[in-house]
């Protein structure tokens, strides 16, 4: 029963980790149009943030600051958000496929730089013994873990928060004015640009804040962390949930993480063992799977998009 516990505790933190990424994504792309194909790397650049800020002292490599872990959090944010700036500056002219071809392009980028820069990052050993804030607050596994949840759900609930009143506020209106149509958007007298950008930023500060929680929780760092079936794993999570709804997001990061960790064990214990090497292969094309059906049979997601009728709109109905 304790391990059926801790196994549960231990899945929902993952979970949650991930559906902060998801809301980051589902504020680019879900209410502002922003196809950010390179997930995965402001994710990484969180995570090793956090490992250097947060972790013990290296030979040879830079960091070892052990500074506290909420500096850590904020730390991730901030360099996560920094990054996105420059990227977003960029690439502030391209659209559609031509951003996601671009900022896939950054993300395997990012990917090779944690890879071949051992000073910073390890190299391919990566990053270990960034500590757990939970280890001196309780006693045991299943406590620290229990505890590391009540984290990670009080972040995850502030993020959503955040970004349910930002969406729903005059700037967040704008966002899916953006989305809808540029043109007419400009013609307003807003700067689509601009705002594209600050959503773009916000959105990457929420993938590095998940990238901090998830090296916090593992204790370890590695460039083989952020490949980009991370990133098809969380575009995934969030059209299974559906688009342009933040519990949607969070729906989708429960129900596509479950499916993948419930693939995994399933491999492992059923599937011929010399055939278990492909594991991984099965996985992401059950996901795939999973991804086409949804699109075919229910494109808006299991809790699409909340349609909004003006108050001018229900009064001349009624």
């Amino acid at each position: 029963m304790i391990g059926l516990v801790s196994y549960i505790v231990f899945f929902l933190i993952l979970s949650l980790i991930f559906g902060i990424a998801v809301l980051g994504l589902n504020l680019q792309w879900g209410f502002t149009g922003l196809f950010n194909a390179g997930v995965a790397g402001f994710i990484g650049i969180g995570a090793y943030t956090m490992a250097i800020l947060t972790g013990p002292s290296r030979d040879a490599v830079f960091g070892g600051f052990e500074l506290p872990f909420v500096i850590g959090l904020i730390g991730a944010m901030v360099v996560s958000g920094i990054a996105a700036l420059a990227v977003g500056i960029v690439t502030h002219k391209l659209k559609h496929e031509y951003l996601a071809v671009a900022t896939f392009g950054i993300a395997v980028t990012i990917q090779l730089v944690c890879l071949n820069w051992e000073y910073l990052t390890g190299g391919t050993l990566g990053l270990i013994g960034i500590p757990n804030p939970t280890k001196d607050l309780a006693e045991g596994p299943l406590a620290q873990n229990a505890l590391f949840l009540c984290i990670v759900i009080s972040l995850g609930l502030i993020t959503f928060i955040a970004i349910e009143n930002i969406v729903k506020s005059p700037w967040g209106r704008m966002l899916k004015a953006i989305r809808e149509d540029e043109i007419a958007s400009s013609s307003l007298g807003k700067d689509p640009a601009r705002i594209r950008l600050e959503a773009f930023v916000l959105g990457c500060m929420a993938m590095g804040l998940s990238g901090a929680l998830y090296v916090s929780f593992i204790g370890y760092v590695s460039p083989w962390d952020f490949l980009p079936i991370l990133t098809f794993q969380i575009w995934t999570m969030l059209i299974v949930g559906g688009s342009a709804n933040n519990r949607g997001a969070l729906l989708g990061a429960l129900i596509v993480w479950g499916v993948w960790t419930m693939s995994g064990y399933v491999i492992s214990n059923v599937v011929p063992s010399e055939i278990q090497a492909q594991g991984g292969a099965m996985q992401a094309i059950l996901i795939g799977l999973i991804l086409v059906v949804m699109l075919l049979l229910r494109p808006r997601g299991l809790i699409g998009e909340e349609l909004q009728v003006s108050r001018h709109a229900r009064s001349l109905n009624d």
